[in-house]
């Protein structure tokens, strides 16, 4: 059974992205400071690259909480996340 789990850690969500070779990126939109996502691979074209100070700004600012998964269900490294509000 593989399971999620949640955290505002930066130092634990910026060591989770880099293991799965994750980049910090925004899509910028027209309200303060974009869209977060850990881009993976290639460059996704809509995807400005930020720093991770900048990264975790726009995280603080929009009071975001990192949601995650270590495994897949087979046992395998996942790049399952996304950005959810803080309870």
């Amino acid at each position: 059974m593989s399971s999620s789990e949640t955290t505002t850690d930066h130092k634990k969500i910026r060591k989770w992205a880099e293991d799965r070779k994750g980049r910090p990126a925004a899509i910028r939109t027209r309200g303060k400071g974009g869209v977060l996502r850990i881009d993976f691979g290639e460059k996704e074209e809509e995807f400005d690259e930020i720093d991770w100070d900048e990264f975790f700004k726009i995280f603080d600012e929009n009071k975001l909480a990192f949601l995650y998964q270590d495994k897949t269900k087979d046992g395998k490294t996942s790049r399952f996340n996304k950005f959810v509000e803080r309870n």
